[in-house]
């Protein structure tokens, strides 16, 4: 499963965001095997971050995620530099946002 979610980096933030992003805690990336996650990639065009999640199953993921202190410890880092998680419609949360169109659904559709 793909989810997509959206963050915004706080004012002044975005340099430290990058480096505390440069390699993630080993604790946190052996978690997120455990939890299921294979890949978390993140872009960023100006302060807003789009995150794209591959996973078995996102909503029980971030259960075991959420009960980790690898992941109390890396938001009590990171959040200093985030202004949190916005869902599609701009509530705050970890809200997956929709998928509308994939140019590679498509081509297999028609193949």
């Amino acid at each position: 499963m793909r989810i997509a979610l959206h963050s915004v980096i706080a004012d002044g933030a975005i340099d430290d965001y990058r480096t505390h992003h440069a390699r993630v805690p080993d604790a946190l990336r052996e978690l997120f095997g455990v939890a299921g996650i294979h890949d978390w990639t993140i872009w960023r065009s100006g302060r807003n971050l789009f995150h794209l999640v591959e996973c078995d199953d996102f909503e029980a993921a971030m259960r075991v995620v959420d009960a980790s202190p690898a992941n109390d410890a890396w938001q009590a880092d990171i959040g200093r530099f985030v202004e949190g998680f916005h869902g599609p419609d701009g509530e705050d949360g970890f809200t997956p946002i929709e998928q509308v169109w994939a140019l590679s659904t498509q081509r297999a559709a028609d193949a």
